[in-house]
């Protein structure tokens, strides 16, 4: 993994996930992360969360950015709408140990937060972890090499 200060984040959410957001662009700026894109939403009203998540996903897939950060209410729809991308393996996390594996073993580009069942402390302590930890590579880079159909 490249270190903080040199990585590209791409970062979108759904009305559920505005408020979470914020905090999480705060805390991105705040690590020192080179460069943030915020894909939206831009507002708390009511809007379809693949018309984020698309976007967001095309931009990783084609290496405009390093990894991608999601959030939903649920974190679920937002995860599958970016998965349809043949490039991403977004994870949905909604603790440590799960973040660290999804990137661990998983080598996991996108973390999808589930904003209405995490605390905001949760989400940065996650991201802390998806940002920071290496894919191990070995057994499960033969595993994750069957993922694209």
């Amino acid at each position: 993994m490249k270190p903080i200060n040199e990585l590209r984040i791409a970062v979108c959410n759904d009305h559920a996930g505005f408020e979470l957001k914020g905090t999480i662009l705060d805390h991105l700026k705040a690590l020192g992360v080179a460069t943030v894109k915020d894909f939206g939403s831009y507002t708390s009203e009511s809007c379809d969360y693949p018309d984020f998540a698309h976007p967001l996903s095309i931009a990783v897939e084609k290496g405009e950015y390093d990894l991608g950060i999601t959030i939903c209410g649920s974190g679920n729809g937002i995860n599958m709408a970016a998965n349809k991308h043949q490039g991403i393996r977004s994870a949905l996390c909604w603790e440590n140990e799960i973040a660290s594996l999804a990137r661990r073993h998983n080598d996991a580009n996108v973390i999808s937060l589930p904003a209405r069942f995490i605390t905001a402390n949760e989400a940065k302590g996650m991201i802390n972890i998806f940002l920071t930890t290496d894919f191990e590579g070995g057994r499960h880079k033969i595993r994750v090499d069957k993922i694209p159909c």
